[in-house]
Order: C-alpha cells, then sequence, then structure tokens
C-alpha cells in the first residue's frame, strides 16, 4: 500500500459527509466498509466496523485518531496541526479525544441531520 487511506462506514449517511470531506481536502483515498479488498480488511481491527480507521504504509490509526490524522493532512493544514500539537502535551488528551469520537459516533443520527449525504450503500440498492 502506497497510499494512505481512510475507511468509514458506507451506510451512514454522516460518516459520508465527512468521508467527502477528506476526499475534496486531502490526498486520501476514501474507502467505505462494502469496498474493502481482503489486504486492506487484513490491517484492520477485528471489530473494524465500530469506527473509522486510516491506514498508512506504517500505522493504522483507529477512531479518534483516525480522524484527528485525516484533519491534520486537509488543506487547512497549519492551524489544525498547531491544534493537535498543543493538545497532544496534555496527559487526558488521547483519553478526551477517543471519549468526543465516541461521542459523537453514538449519536450519528442528530448529527446526521445537519450534516449527511446519501450513503454510497444505499445509492447503489435504490434507496436513495
Amino acid at each position: 500500500m502506497t497510499e494512505a487511506t481512510l475507511v468509514y462506514d458506507d451506510d451512514c449517511g454522516f460518516c459520508t459527509w465527512w468521508a467527502d470531506y477528506f476526499d475534496e481536502r486531502t490526498d486520501l483515498r476514501i474507502v467505505g466498509f462494502g469496498d474493502l479488498t481482503d489486504e486492506l480488511r487484513a490491517r484492520l481491527p477485528d471489530d473494524y466496523e465500530d469506527c473509522s480507521h486510516l491506514v498508512t504504509d506504517d500505522a493504522v490509526y483507529s477512531c479518534g485518531a483516525s480522524i484527528e490524522e485525516a484533519l491534520t493532512r486537509t488543506d487547512v493544514g497549519g492551524p489544525v496541526d498547531n491544534i493537535v500539537e498543543f493538545l497532544r502535551q496534555f496527559e487526558d488528551y488521547e483519553r478526551l479525544r477517543e471519549r468526543g469520537y465516541r461521542w459523537v459516533a453514538n449519536n450519528r443520527d442528530r448529527w446526521g441531520r445537519y450534516l449527511s449525504k446519501t450513503p454510497p450503500a444505499r445509492r447503489e440498492s435504490g434507496d436513495g
């Protein structure tokens, strides 16, 4: 694998909105759960459908870490990098980042009222 890849739930409108956001603002390859190759799936944790993942040649970032890594790769660049670098100095940052990710993920239906796109999995099935 040579291209960093963001793996996301392609049956979630909120997740699809974010995947499109990153697709427009980064060089990441975007792959939904429904389009995983065997090679890519083998790099993911067994419970990979619990959250998003950013896969590089050297690492797999999961859940909050995947979104953090994706944000640092956006065209927003410097300001996000500076904020992340600052926050990483604090002992509780990683725990709070993951707790925040889980809270948002557990409330995707609510967030999807404001930020949502028809997911590829639903477009292909003809449901929307």
